[in-house]
């Protein structure tokens, strides 16, 4: 459905809040269909948060997005998907693990697209927001 939307249907997203409606029905299914996602997403916010000069916020199409200082680190659409931005020999290194893949819409770029599933996957979600996190205080944007 997601993909569907994102694919399709992704020029409404310059539609002001139709993003923010559309990541809250994206909330309103997974708390029907798999409620501990909503859980694994407050206990990866509440990790961030430890880090230096991190914040979260509300992403501009929805979810929560978490920034160190104005950059951000990445982003936590309601059904789990991590969309972040790594620098492109990080992410051919994890995309050949094939855990991660290429970001749903930014094709060809440093995005990343990863879906938290289970309880190992937010461990690695947190990973991944931690070499964000790296990026951006070692000043490799």
């Amino acid at each position: 459905m997601f993909r569907f939307v994102t694919v399709y249907l992704g020029f409404l997203k310059s539609v002001p809040t139709l993003g923010w409606a559309f990541d809250s029905w994206l909330k309103v299914w997974a708390l029907i269909t798999k409620p501990i996602i909503l859980d694994w997403m407050d206990e990866i916010e509440a990790e961030v948060l430890q880090w230096e000069n991190t914040t979260a916020k509300i992403h501009k199409y929805g979810g929560l997005q978490f920034d160190c200082g104005r950059k951000e680190i990445g982003h936590i659409h309601s059904n789990g998907l991590l969309d972040m931005l790594l620098n492109r020999s990080v992410k051919q290194t994890l995309m050949a693990d094939g855990r991660i893949e290429d970001h749903h819409s930014f094709k060809n770029t440093g995005w990343i697209s990863f879906y938290i599933r289970n309880p190992e996957d937010k461990k690695y979600a947190i990973q991944l927001l931690k070499l964000g996190h790296k990026r951006i205080i070692d000043g490799k944007r």
